[in-house]
């Protein structure tokens, strides 16, 4: 699942490719988590609107989010049968605009298994869009959230020996048929398959993405080997197996 993405190109680039009215201004963002706002593009009274929404769906029934587990990633292959997400894939489809995003890779088990970060992103740098479900949800004091979670599949042949899942990303071609309230849910899930495996390129990075506090370019540098093996400390005796992976930050998807 993904749990962590970048976008930073400047505001022009996401307004020409997305062809929204909007002009918002808004910094480069090296390293987006869950809870945070996120820019999603969606259809709004006939048009494409920019909105910030919280990356964390929440469904309309439910009553206190603190009692729901964060939803970040919905199953795209169960979407149209979960109640939770039925609703909304038939009426509240929506895009989030990227340019790259992170996956952890565990390549050993034990005290000295090491979770390996690989950036994701365009050969050309360029924006691409994540099929992603918006709901406006309400609290009890009358106060309204709108929250949003990225839609995923099966990976391609790039990422499967990273994930076994994979973000869909939505053909600039097709994000009209997406958005579209009036295209069938049967039409839209039609579109949640897995890139072309051409069409991201896979870069290992530093552990710097691993701490939600670092959001500057370092994020996103490549691995050195040399720079990594000086700051690895011996590891103890003692060590005790990792119970969490900082890969996804302890943040995991009920669907």
């Amino acid at each position: 699942m993904c749990g962590r993405y970048a976008i930073t190109l400047p505001p022009e680039a996401m307004r020409a490719l997305f062809g929204y009215d909007e002009q918002p201004n808004f910094p480069p963002r090296y390293n987006i988590a869950p809870t945070q706002p996120v820019p999603v593009v969606r259809l709004h009274e006939g048009a494409r609107q920019f909105i910030l929404m919280r990356w964390g769906f929440i469904p309309g029934w439910v009553k206190d989010p603190k009692d729901f587990p964060l939803v970040i990633n919905i199953r795209g292959e169960t979407a149209a049968e979960k109640p939770s997400f039925r609703a909304a894939l038939t009426r509240r489809r929506c895009l989030m605009p990227v340019d790259g995003f992170y996956e952890w890779h565990r390549i050993a088990q034990g005290p000295r298994g090491e979770n390996r970060a690989y950036l994701f992103r365009k050969p050309d740098r360029g924006l691409f869009a994540f099929a992603a479900l918006w709901e406006t949800w309400h609290s009890q004091d009358g106060s309204e959230i709108d929250t949003v979670a990225l839609v995923n599949g099966p990976a391609n042949g790039l990422m499967a020996a990273i994930h076994e899942r994979c973000p869909v990303i939505v053909d600039p071609r097709h994000f009209g048929l997406w958005l579209d309230p009036a295209t069938e849910p049967k039409e839209a899930s039609a579109l949640l398959r897995p890139p072309p495996d051409d069409l991201l390129e896979m870069v290992r990075i530093g552990p710097a993405v691993n701490k939600v506090a670092n959001d500057g370019p370092e994020v996103q540098e490549p691995f050195d080997a040399s720079t990594a093996a000086a700051r690895m400390p011996p590891a103890p005796s003692h060590a005790r197996k990792a119970t969490r992976n900082p890969g996804n930050d302890g943040q995991g998807s009920l669907f």
